[in-house]
């Protein structure tokens, strides 16, 4: 699901520990409102659109991360 950042007003951003240092891929995410909801964003543009993940498809996603960084 996509949103717009200004449609989470109380959302409390991270950068995640998978973006890319300094490289200029990074991604903020915030994991506090789990397992209802996690919404990602990209750094670059914070009032841009967001991701929104339900918990198993961010679990998923976060395993598939996991397996390809080695």
């Amino acid at each position: 699901m996509q949103h717009n950042a200004s449609d989470q007003p109380t959302t409390t951003w991270r950068k995640s520990t998978y973006s890319g240092g300094d490289s200029g891929q990074c991604l903020e995410v915030d994991d506090t409102a789990r397992p209802t909801h996690i919404p990602v964003r990209d750094s670059k543009n914070p009032t841009g659109a967001t991701v929104t993940f339900g918990d198993t498809a961010w679990t998923a996603f976060i395993g598939s991360l996991k397996a390809t960084r080695g």
